[in-house]
């Protein structure tokens, strides 16, 4: 059959600029629909104005902090100026990257309005009052996601924020409660901590970062609990209302004793769905659930020659990941190379000060497994350049093989994690073990050092005292034998 294109990418977020990108790229005839405008949530209401946030909140705890450093920096806060500048941030992005001429000199055609699909080839496109059916060989499908609110009593007839509406916002309230201790709600609650808001979170579980090392969420939550955020956790939200001077009124049990708060505004930061819900994916064949649409590893969905990437699949909530998923999903489409998904080497960071970083199997996941393993533990108080910066709150642990340091898994809590993160991933991914990390030179002084000095503690915790002793007496050296039975020793 003849059809209009080559490859038709519906959504034109991080997955779906990838995966157009890629397809013009590959010489493919390609379409991309939007319904709203380039650069999806990531530009628009998650990564750039949450992190142009979160800098600018640092901005000002730094000038807060100034006088332990000798300087005399005055700490005031416009904040409608600040939220200003987040929002010309993302105009900046949006120009230098997902102006919709970048993709047209490509030679990608660019539609916006909402795509429905009319049969398995087909799909309607309706935007600015007309309507046209358009055919492909191929699909990919990277409608994203949207926040999403829990079924709270009351909470609908109450003015509440989400990460979609909050970058809008001019005023700075007083009093603010996050509702959700994700990555999302403890990032805006220590940046409008640090603009000068009071801010409370609650959550339902009893730990911030339930995803992430306990023991390193753990030591993040009583920073910003240093920074005055007050948390209120194991908390079953009963109800929340609105007063009719706009007071946020929460009612709340937490570990059995009732708890309220009231105040300006509320976040809500309880997660994300899928958006497939007006695609008409059942005339398409194409299955899914609640959670997503159904995709195997190779990103294709139910029907061979359409494939989906990115949040729409319910797999993985990180701008990385849509662009790895449209890598994965355009190859095996265009080019017929059988390429999966790197399901094992995901990393995250969480972009507070300091930040929280993954990647592979977490330690609770290990012992689950019954794995041999062996956790090698570094300080930041012991990397000369974190101590140069004042950013000593840190710690990084690695997860690997006693016997050949292949490494399982790291986290990282420390000013920079999110960037030394990707050294492990590169690790894992490529077999380079910890052996071979401490012996590759790295520069001093740099937050990257204590990637190296973290792994020669696999040679410091694979000493045995009988090798020094033998040392000792091959070569007649007279010093005397390290006491090698601290497991916590550090080199």
């Amino acid at each position: 059959m003849s059809y209009d294109y080559d490859l038709l990418v519906i959504g034109g977020g991080a997955a779906g600029l990838t995966a157009a990108g890629m397809g013009a790229n590959f010489g493919a005839k390609t379409m991309m629909v939007e319904a709203d405008k380039l650069g999806g949530d990531c530009t628009w209401t998650g990564c750039v104005p949450s992190k142009t946030l979160l800098h600018a909140a640092k901005l000002a705890q730094n000038a807060r902090e100034a006088g332990k450093f000798g300087l005399e920096i005055s700490s005031n806060v416009n904040f409608s100026a600040v939220m200003e500048h987040v929002r010309a941030k993302r105009e900046e992005v949006y120009r230098e990257a997902d102006d919709p001429d970048i993709y047209r000199d490509m030679g990608i055609d660019i539609e916006f309005g909402r795509a429905r699909f009319v049969d398995a080839h087909t799909v309607n496109i309706q935007g600015d009052g007309a309507s046209r059916d358009v055919s492909s060989r191929y699909f990919v499908i990277a409608t994203g996601s949207r926040a999403t609110v829990p079924p709270i009593p009351g909470l609908a007839e109450v003015s509440y924020l989400t990460n979609e509406t909050l970058f809008e916002a001019t005023e700075q309230p007083e009093t603010q409660a996050v509702v959700g201790a994700g990555p999302i709600g403890i990032e805006m609650a220590q940046a409008f901590q640090r603009l000068g808001t009071q801010v409370t979170v609650f959550d339902m579980l009893p730990r911030i970062l339930s995803n992430d090392d306990k023991e390193l969420a753990g030591m993040l939550k009583e920073r910003l609990q240093r920074e005055g955020i007050d948390f209120r956790l194991s908390a079953s939200v009963n109800k929340i209302s609105e007063t009719r001077s706009g007071t946020v009124q929460i009612a709340a049990d937490i570990e059995g004793e009732s708890a309220n708060w009231s105040g300006e505004a509320l976040l809500v930061a309880t997660g994300r769905a899928a958006n497939h819900q007006n695609l008409n994916l059942k005339d398409a064949g194409v299955d899914f659930t609640k959670k997503g649409i159904t995709v195997d590893d190779r990103c294709r969905t139910s029907q061979k020659h359409i494939y989906a990437a990115g949040d729409v699949t319910g797999r993985y909530q990180f701008t990385h990941m849509s662009e790895h998923m449209a890598k994965v999903a355009v190859t095996n489409a265009l080019l017929k190379v059988p390429m999966k998904i790197d399901s094992g080497h995901v990393p995250w960071s969480t972009y507070t000060d300091p930040e929280l970083a993954h990647v592979g199997a977490t330690e609770q996941q290990l012992k689950e497994n019954g794995s041999s393993f062996e956790t090698y533990r570094f300080p930041y108080d012991k990397i000369d350049r974190a101590l140069t910066e004042d950013a000593t709150d840190g710690l990084i642990k690695v997860f690997a093989k006693k016997w050949n340091g292949k490494i399982l898994g790291t986290t990282i809590f420390g000013k920079q994690a999110g960037d030394l993160i990707g050294e492990y991933a590169l690790a894992m991914r490529n077999g380079v073990t910890l052996r071979n990390i401490a012996d590759t030179i790295h520069p001093y002084p740099t937050f990257g050092l204590g990637v190296r000095r973290a792994a020669d503690q696999w040679y410091v915790k694979n000493q045995s005292e009988w090798q020094v002793k033998l040392i000792k007496k091959i070569f007649g050296y007279r010093g005397s034998t390290p006491d090698l039975s601290d497991k916590d020793r550090i080199l």
